[in-house]
């Protein structure tokens, strides 16, 4: 008996039962603008050389950006910054949005921008991108990282989540 064929909705739910945290792509589209995604599909990749990867839907507007530039942050979202992640996964950005969102940007000493306010900064050179089905994945190099304090955001099942302590 054949098993039934799997459906992408059905395999979006499956991962779903996935705990990721959130993080936020940022490219310089020009000098001082910048362009950002919300993205979940971020994974180390690594230790020696130390390698990410991010995962970019083939109809982000970031996707020729990150071809193009192949320099890119990670900001990896704090609790409490929901807003944030669904600005940045709804694919239209504004200044009157992001100044209502308290979004501010800065540059490493590389020039690559990232979120500040977050609780990791990566800063990534592509060294190799994949065509994988609707998606290409970046390999990036991370040249510099900044770490400050408090707890991430992660997803799970459709939803924000924050870590529970245990006793």
């Amino acid at each position: 008996m054949p098993t039934p064929r799997l459906t992408p909705l059905e395999f979006r739910k499956a991962l779903g039962h996935f705990t990721t945290g959130v993080t936020v792509v940022t490219v310089e589209r020009e000098p001082g603008e910048i362009q950002a995604m919300t993205a979940n599909s971020f994974t180390s990749v690594s230790l020696d050389p130390m390698l990410i990867l991010v995962c970019v839907d083939h109809r982000a507007k970031i996707l020729p950006l990150l071809q193009k530039k192949k320099r890119f942050g990670v900001s990896v979202l704090k609790e409490g910054q929901e807003a944030i992640s669904e600005y940045f996964a709804s694919g239209e950005q504004s200044a009157e949005t992001e100044e209502r969102l308290s979004i501010r940007y800065r540059w490493t000493p590389s020039g690559i921008p990232i979120l500040e306010n977050t609780l990791l900064h990566l800063s990534c050179n592509v060294i190799a991108s994949h065509l994988a089905g609707d998606h290409t994945i970046f390999v990036g190099e991370v040249e510099d990282a900044v770490i400050h304090k408090g707890e991430p955001l992660l997803y799970f099942r459709g939803e924000y989540r924050g870590l529970a302590r245990h006793s």
